[in-house]
C-alpha cells in the first residue's frame, strides 16, 4: 500500500495582499507490503517550491488540504508515478535482495 502525505510546510508571512503563502512543502510517499508473515517497507522524500500563485486562485493557508497540496506537489515536476515505482522496487528488493552476503566459504559458519 502507498501512501503520501506532507510533512511541512514553508510561507512567506506576506506577498503582495496575500498572507501565509506556501512556497515550499516537504513531502513523504511511503509504501508498506505483507509477506511471510513480514512488513516490509519503503519511502522516499523530499521538497517541491511553488511559484507565486494567482490571486484570483488562492486558497487562503487555513483552508489548504492535504490533496490540495500534494497535486501541487505533483503538478510542480515530482512524479508520481516514478516515486511510487521506487518504493515498491524498495520493498521488492528487501522481500527478494537482489545481493546478499553470505557467510566466508572458509569459515566454521558452513
Amino acid at each position: 500500500m502507498i501512501t503520501w502525505v506532507i510533512e511541512q510546510l514553508w510561507v512567506k508571512p506576506s506577498e503582495g495582499s496575500l498572507t501565509n503563502v506556501v512556497v515550499t512543502a516537504a513531502w513523504r510517499c511511503n509504501g508498506e507490503q505483507v509477506s511471510g508473515g513480514k512488513t516490509y517497507t519503503g519511502t522516499c522524500y523530499g521538497t517541491a517550491s511553488f511559484i507565486a500563485p494567482d490571486p484570483s486562485q488562492f486558497i487562503p493557508y487555513s483552508n489548504l488540504t492535504q490533496a490540495e497540496v500534494l497535486q501541487w506537489v505533483w503538478d510542480s515536476g515530482i512524479d508520481k508515478a516514478a516515486t511510487e515505482a521506487s518504493v515498491n522496487q524498495q520493498i521488492a528488493n528487501a522481500i527478494n535482495p537482489p545481493v546478499i552476503v553470505p557467510p566466508l566459504p572458509w569459515t566454521s559458519a558452513n
